[in-house]
């Protein structure tokens, strides 16, 4: 294993590290046991005085190891920071009357919200004031803005305890510049002043859909012991919410719920997704006491996302079509899947992701051998006339990212995306729906001295242990790399779900680079980076695929140059932090430091208790341990699980205390029992942010010094 220089020259070994107690809990299943020595740890209501002070003394701990960090962590925070335009904003888009656009200025940890009359900000006026709601919270998340269709109202949710619990606010914006209204009385005039109604909804998703009435709205409640999204109710303004009608109830809870809003308007949707199946239901917005009806029926392991535009619905769908291809029904006909046309059809080694509808135009997002492009369709989209002519919209760079931004009008002949790739930040660019002409609009500034030309990315495939090759994205800054093995090399990877990391640019991995890092993205399987296939290969009976894949990039590089061997470390977060689990456990050899972010660990447990948030949604993405085959599968690569008397490289663990979707006793557990099997004297550190969440520290700036954080943990690692 590589050792660092850390351990003898800045460790105080007067310093012991919290020994948690053991209390053997006993787990049974499929005629195996194990013993949990740990599992007193969990408290869902993280009020537990025990708990609370060990967390506390685990804090304590990692800063006194790290005390000698504490002036490069000031150093780096200060270094990320001046890379930031402190007065910034973003493109106005148009959306009906009014262009929105946000800005954030000075100081200022969130962006605030506006509205004007032109493009160029006649009349702007202040929507919302983010900074001044959060003034008050050591954490906040604006989840949703939405303004009504007469544009005279607007909805938000708020999150301040990290849970993602929302309350929903509604707020008036007709005398926003102070012009009173003559119609009303003086009570009725001062009540407007104030903006804010009384309506407020507690417990939600934070999404809220507006019917077409502007006095009725739709929302989910939440399970306040599973977290998940059950119930969607109605609303009318000017109501209680213990009035709200109860519209919908899930009976399967392995569903994730949402709504939705056709693109022309007409239709709301209760959108229904597990990990391999969609449910639609759908309501005229024109007739919000309606009820809702199934769009199609239901099938098994058919995923589908559905859009209308006037007299037709058009279909993503895996129907016969394991990449997806685009189909199409009139209102009339799509209740039966028999009577859907097929207007882009399945192709084996591309990968449709999605499609905005235009009023003459639809644009694919798809994913052909990694690499993202667009497909831009002439047709007429309303009435379902065929597509015409179509072009693609490609990108130079050899690892990039690129998606479709905002574009709230249908109606519109130009469409705008961002563009992204490892050594160019992130571009706005508005370009012609006929004929794809492309204009810069706004490219993300980055102050200091960067210069994209001293920076090289590289895309190369490397062969995996079963002969799979397996996608990796590379960047390095090409005076500090030399390709003789002797470049630290930082590695990372997610690998779960279909989520495909892209290569994008990050001003904070510059100050890794400008040490002569080199940063890598492992493309591993559980992803679909490389089609849907990619994606099933690295889930449940096949998850040790993505481990494989990760650690043999890691020993391809090295091989090849690009990092030297006892200078290697590698990062992930959530379902990458079990991935980091995994690695440390399979080949802790490799890697001289890790950072493992909220990290899902004891995964055993956690799938087998209902009762934990998101366990029931995510058996098609692990398996469900109540099933003999899945347990066994399961248990063979489960961290806390498979942690053995070894080695193990440094490790710095974070995770939030409220954390809604991989709970805090999670890490702490793993923590716990690596100090009780680790036969090695290297830094094994848990970081507790006692007022975050799964997404960690709010605001701009507060969320630099975990970045911080973790380089320097691993510059500091560097044999000197």
């Amino acid at each position: 294993m590589p050792t660092s220089s850390i351990i003898s020259d800045t460790s105080d070994k007067s310093i012991t590290a919290p020994i948690a107690k053991k209390i053997p809990h006993k787990i049974e299943m499929h005629n195996h046991q194990r013993i949990d020595n740990y599992y007193w740890m969990r408290d869902d209501q993280r009020s537990d005085e025990e708990i609370l002070a060990h967390l506390n003394d685990e804090n304590n701990y990692a800063d006194a190891m790290l005390s000698d960090q504490k002036t490069l962590q000031e150093s780096l925070f200060q270094e990320l920071k001046a890379r930031i335009v402190k007065d910034d904003n973003t493109v106005p888009e148009k959306d009906g009357k009014y262009w929105y656009h946000s800005e954030i200025n000075g100081e200022q940890e969130y962006s605030n919200y506006y509205r004007s009359t032109s493009f160029t900000g006649e009349n702007k006026t202040l929507l919302l004031d983010v900074n001044d709601r959060a003034i008050d919270h050591e954490f906040y998340d604006l989840g949703d803005l939405s303004i009504s269709p007469n544009d005279q109202l607007m909805t938000i949710s708020e999150d301040t305890d990290s849970r993602r619990i929302y309350t929903i606010y509604f707020k008036d914006l007709r005398n926003l510049n102070g012009n009173l209204n003559s119609k009303l009385t003086d009570a009725q005039n001062t009540y407007l002043t104030d903006y804010y109604l009384p309506d407020t909804l507690i417990e939600t998703e934070g999404q809220i859909v507006w019917a077409n009435d502007n006095k009725t709205v739709f929302y989910v409640k939440k399970d306040l012991e599973t977290l998940l999204g059950t119930q969607v109710y109605r609303h009318k303004l000017g109501t209680q919410q213990a009035d709200d009608l109860l519209v919908y109830e899930a009976d399967d809870h392995s569903f994730y719920m949402s709504l939705d809003k056709s693109r022309d308007d007409s239709q709301i949707y209760i959108c229904l997704h597990a990990t391999e199946s969609t449910h639609y239901l759908a309501l005229s917005a024109d007739e919000p006491n309606s009820e809702f009806d199934e769009l199609f029926p239901y099938q098994e392991q058919h995923e589908y996302h559905a859009d209308k535009m006037g007299e037709h619905f058009y279909i993503v769908t895996n129907y016969q079509a394991k990449n997806f291809r685009l189909m199409k029904a009139t209102v009339g006909q799509v209740h039966d899947i028999n009577n859907w046309q097929e207007v882009i059809p399945h192709r084996k080694e591309v990968l449709l992701e999605g499609i905005e509808l235009f009023q003459n135009f639809i644009v694919a997002t798809e994913r052909e051998h990694g690499q993202i492009r667009f497909i831009v369709h002439t047709t007429n989209a309303t009435n379902g006339e065929n597509i015409g002519h179509h072009y693609p919209l490609s990108f130079n760079d050899p690892c990039y990212f690129a998606c479709l931004g905002d574009n709230p009008e249908p109606k519109s002949t130009t469409a705008r995306l961002y563009y992204s790739s490892l050594t160019t930040p992130s571009s706005l660019y508005e370009f012609d729906l006929a004929t794809g002409e492309r204009k810069l609009l706004k490219q993300q500034k980055i102050l200091g001295d960067f210069t994209k030309e001293n920076y090289q990315s590289q895309r190369l495939f490397i062969t995996a242990r079963d002969g799979i090759e397996v996608p990796v994205s590379i960047v390095y800054r090409s005076d500090q790399f030399k390709k003789d093995g002797t470049n630290p090399l930082l590695q990372y990877g997610y690998g779960a779900y279909g989520i495909t990391i892209d290569p994008d640019f990050s001003s904070q991995t510059l100050s890794l680079l400008d040490r002569g890092f080199v940063y890598v993205i492992a493309h591993v399987r559980g992803s679909e980076m490389l089609g849907r296939e990619w994606y099933e290969k690295g889930k449940m009976a096949h998850k040790q695929n993505t481990f494989n894949d990760f650690i043999d990039v890691t020993k391809a590089l090295v091989e090849q140059g690009y990092g030297a061997k006892d200078k290697i470390f590698a990062s992930g977060g959530s379902a990458g932090g079990l991935l980091m689990g995994a690695v440390v456990n399979q080949a802790p050899e490799l890697y001289l430091g890790i950072g493992a972010h909220v990290p899902f660990l004891d995964v055993l447990t956690t799938m087998l208790d209902e009762t934990i948030p998101l366990t029931t949604n995510e058996y098609d993405e692990w398996g469900n341990p109540n099933e003999a085959q899945a347990y066994s599968d399961i248990l063979a690569y489960s961290p806390i699980d498979n942690i053995t008397e070894q080695d193990y490289p440094n490790i710095l663990v974070t995770t939030g205390l409220h954390d809604s979707q991989v709970q805090y006793f999670e890490p702490m557990k793993w923590v716990a029992k690596l100090r009780e099997f680790k036969t090695d004297d290297n830094l094994l550190l848990f970081k507790t942010d006692m007022e975050a969440g799964h997404g960690g520290a709010s605001g701009r700036f507060k969320s630099l010094k975990e970045k911080a954080l973790e380089m320097s943990f691993f510059i500091s690692l560097l044999p000197r």
